[in-house]
């Protein structure tokens, strides 16, 4: 399915479309099946969501129906500063009420590869209980929104253009120790519990990323080695946000 792509002229309209599509969704998934399951990434994605801690949203969306899941995450402590558990915690679930046991940070005190493997026996307990949903293609768990962020090279979750793991098929979650932001170990989704998805929002702003909106969603999007962000291709529906700063170089 082709992917929508919505321009908007400015960062505040942006977030205001982001948080109109999200309540929607929470209001579909909700009435659906009963929940609505979300993954958060780090970086400037909570500035993004800020609308949904305003009226109307805040009263009207039934957050004690949200589970919330994480894309990514730095291999510390979670109340470290560059947890994204932290960021998440600081910048928007401290103000909703979703309740603590929906939500599921990873486990401390683990190494990377072990962090990695006891996030994807969770959610793999969560598909068996019917707490997640599963796709009928390819098994994974199927959450109801991804959302995602990119950074200015191209990277989503924390799949860089030059490491192995943004091929891996097999796994769910897997782990680094060299990423080339700090800190350097992490875990991440793979690409395909990513695509799984039944909606993906990639959310970016900022001149910043023009260069790398323009190699993913310019004229010559096809030509050369893709970079991450444009592997992300959902068995459900992708939509891009974009401010001006975005799109500066389309």
């Amino acid at each position: 399915m082709a992917p929508k792509i919505l321009r908007f002229q400015s960062e505040e309209a942006t977030a205001i479309a982001l948080a109109n599509y999200i309540a929607d969704l929470s209001a579909k998934s909700i009435a659906a099946h009963g929940s609505f399951s979300v993954v958060l990434s780090g970086g400037t994605l909570f500035d993004t969501t800020r609308k949904l801690l305003e009226p109307p949203y805040i009263k009207s969306i039934d957050w004690s129906k949200w589970l919330i899941f994480f894309l990514d995450e730095r291999v510390v402590p979670l109340d470290h500063p560059d947890s994204n558990y932290k960021l998440a915690y600081d910048g928007f679930l401290s103000k909703v009420p979703i309740p603590k046991s929906n939500i599921y940070p990873i486990k401390e005190n683990l190494s990377p590869e072990e962090a990695a493997e006891e996030y994807e026996q969770r959610l793999k307990h969560l598909v068996a209980n019917n707490t997640l949903k599963t796709s009928p293609t390819t098994g994974f768990a199927k959450f109801d929104l991804m959302l995602v962020g990119m950074g200015p090279d191209g990277h989503v979750a924390s799949l860089f253009c030059w490491h192995f793991q943004r091929f891996e098929k097999q796994k769910w979650v897997t782990f680094i120790t060299d990423s080339p932001k700090p800190p350097p170990p992490r875990i991440t989704f793979t690409f395909p519990l990513i695509n799984s998805a039944s909606e993906i929002a990639l959310v970016v702003v900022g001149e910043e990323k023009a260069d790398a909106v323009k190699v993913a969603l310019g004229e010559h999007a096809s030509y050369g080695y893709p970079l991450p962000v444009q592997k992300v291709s959902p068995e459900g529906n992708l939509t891009w946000f974009l401010d001006n700063g975005a799109t500066s170089r389309l």
